[in-house]
């Protein structure tokens, strides 16, 4: 069974976009990206062990491991041009792939990363969530506005949630950007809350020395689930405009 999720399937896409979710997330987050894509974009979203589509499954501990993962899971879905999203986590996990594809010969269309400080700055996130007391790790993940504050209400919800997210989160804290890597040939577009205190404006323009190809940048109101809500639609048309810009015969 495929790890995918395939909201609306496009059988001979001009774009095939692959989304990667964020720390404790699911597939489910994108799908409201379907109803404003093109038409003939496919989008297929990834669960990662732990949830959706592989919820019987341990979640992975250390980055490397999730990026093989997903570089393989990828690897089937290449008949069509790939272009690759992700959100936090996801970010990383967007990028690393672009390279994994890159390294045998298949360029993206372009990447996309969004609310995750560019390598360059990796060092300077120094906070080891993933070692909070339960208590202090919900309060945190919920103050993100990502999950909304009545799950504190919902039986077993809790606990599952904060196993997987503290999962993700160490896999993330382990994440140790290769010394001396060259930068990706395909563009890249960071996009970010001008309210997100985890990624920073500057440290996601940083991503522009990532890409030897095009960058843009695009920051919206909100925090580090900008694009969440009411927003989502304006989000999603803005990706299409700035990578259709970026890369306008890849559409």
């Amino acid at each position: 069974m495929t790890p995918f999720v395939r909201p609306r399937p496009v059988d001979r896409p001009a774009l095939r976009l692959v989304g990667f979710h964020h720390a404790g997330g699911s597939a489910s987050v994108y799908h409201p990206m379907g109803r404003d894509l093109p038409r003939d974009w496919d989008l297929v979203l990834l669960d990662l062990p732990g949830r959706g589509k592989r919820h019987s499954q341990p979640p992975l501990l250390d980055m490397r491991e999730l990026v093989s993962l997903a570089l393989a899971d990828v690897l089937p879905w290449l008949d069509a041009p790939v272009a690759l999203f992700g959100h936090s986590l996801g970010a990383i996990l967007a990028v690393e792939v672009a390279r994994g594809l890159e390294a045998r010969g298949t360029v993206p269309s372009w990447v996309a990363v969004s609310g995750r400080v560019a390598p360059v700055h990796q060092e300077q996130v120094r906070r080891r969530l993933h070692t909070l007391e339960d208590a202090e790790l919900l309060d945190e993940l919920l103050g993100l506005g990502g999950t909304p504050e009545r799950v504190r209400e919902v039986p077993g919800f809790v606990e599952r949630f904060l196993r997987i997210s503290r999962a993700d989160l160490r896999a993330v804290e382990s994440y140790r950007p290769q010394a001396r890597r060259a930068p990706l040939s395909c563009p890249i577009v960071a996009l970010g809350g001008l309210g997100d205190a985890w990624a920073p404006q500057d440290s996601m323009l940083a991503w522009e020395q990532e890409t030897t190809a095009g960058f843009r940048s695009r920051f919206f109101p909100g925090g580090h689930f900008y694009f969440l809500g009411e927003q989502f639609a304006g989000f999603t048309r803005q990706l299409v405009a700035d990578t259709q810009d970026l890369v306008p015969t890849a559409v």
